[in-house]
């Protein structure tokens, strides 16, 4: 019996909000997720922005969206619109 780990990969998702849709074929999505405090315990939200690439330029200002992460499309670029 084969196992063939290709088909058993975990990609990277993250849900986030589009921030901006100004580039062509690139999206910056905004990801929230909360932390917890070490010393204190105190939860609080961080907020990472990701740029994704996305092929037909579908997402617009304000929508949510599932990025899964890929091969590099450029320096920055390491993530794409599902």
């Amino acid at each position: 019996m084969e196992n063939n780990s290709n088909n058993n990969k975990i990609l990277a998702k993250k849900k986030g909000v589009v921030v901006s849709d100004k580039g062509n074929k690139t999206a910056i999505i905004a990801v929230d997720i909360f932390k917890t405090h070490k010393k204190y315990q105190k939860k609080y939200k961080s907020t990472k922005r990701y740029k994704a690439h996305d092929e037909e330029n579908k997402c617009k200002l304000g929508d949510m969206v599932e990025i899964v992460a890929c091969r590099p499309m450029s320096k920055d670029k390491k993530y794409k619109v599902v």
